[in-house]
């Protein structure tokens, strides 16, 4: 359990695997990379000319993108699987286990979110609903604010 960013000792409970296997089966076929929001805004990106890393496995949660010159980790949210308020929903069957799900799934972005910023990264979310150019939009400026304003690399000492 996460409170203001600290983990305490309490363990919470978990969804466990969903009661139908179809579900299940449906669940394991979902994408979890390279979904169309994802490659959509890679693209806007790369075309205005900024480079980054695709989910990058020694970071945290493996971000979708990360933009290393400005720490910046790019994460692109469904809003169905990270409850988003605008248009995320609530499945009327096995409901409970769907609450606990989604509930972990938002509790684990938060538990990720902090440990990059233990690291020096900036994480960021985008909601797979936000247009392509104004995520765009965001990102660039984020990249060009932490590029100018950030603090020296410490030399290393060997």
């Amino acid at each position: 359990m996460t409170v203001d960013g600290e983990t305490s000792g309490v363990a919470e409970p978990t969804a466990g695997p969903p009661r139908n296997a179809t579900v299940s089966r449906q669940m394991s076929r979902m994408p979890r990379k390279n979904t169309k929001p994802e490659v959509l805004l890679r693209r806007e990106l790369h075309r205005r000319g900024m480079r980054f890393r695709v989910h990058l496995s020694t970071l945290p949660g493996k971000p979708d993108l990360a933009l290393t010159r400005a720490r910046l980790a790019v994460f692109i949210d469904g809003c169905f699987w990270h409850a988003c308020p605008e248009h995320g929903t609530l499945p009327r069957n096995n409901r409970e286990w769907w609450r606990a799900k989604l509930d972990g799934n938002v509790r684990r972005d938060r538990d990720k979110d902090s440990a990059l910023q233990d690291l020096g990264w900036h994480p960021l979310h985008v909601w797979e609903h936000t247009p392509v150019t104004q995520a765009a939009d965001e990102i660039q400026g984020l990249w060009r604010h932490y590029v100018t304003h950030m603090p020296p690399a410490k030399p290393s000492v060997d």
